[in-house]
């Protein structure tokens, strides 16, 4: 089973949000960073390290899988 850790959701979440920030007067995260910050606030509140993979809604994990992939050091 895959884990994805607090610091892991952390960083994608920043590079969402770099990719596209937050708009309008009410500030809106872009949907990937939205998606992304659900889990990211589970997680405060529970304590937790990390979280595995599988309990990602589609679009967190489309997110956190697309971040993983474009910050991934050859």
């Amino acid at each position: 089973m895959l884990f994805i850790t607090i610091q892991d959701l952390e960083a994608a979440i920043n590079y969402w949000r770099s990719q596209s920030p937050a708009s309008g007067e009410e500030l809106h995260l872009c949907i990937e960073a939205s998606a992304l910050a659900k889990p990211y606030a589970l997680m405060i509140v529970q304590g937790s390290q990390r979280v595995p993979m599988d309990v990602l809604d589609e679009t967190a994990k489309s997110a956190i899988q697309t971040f993983l992939k474009v910050t991934k050091i050859n």
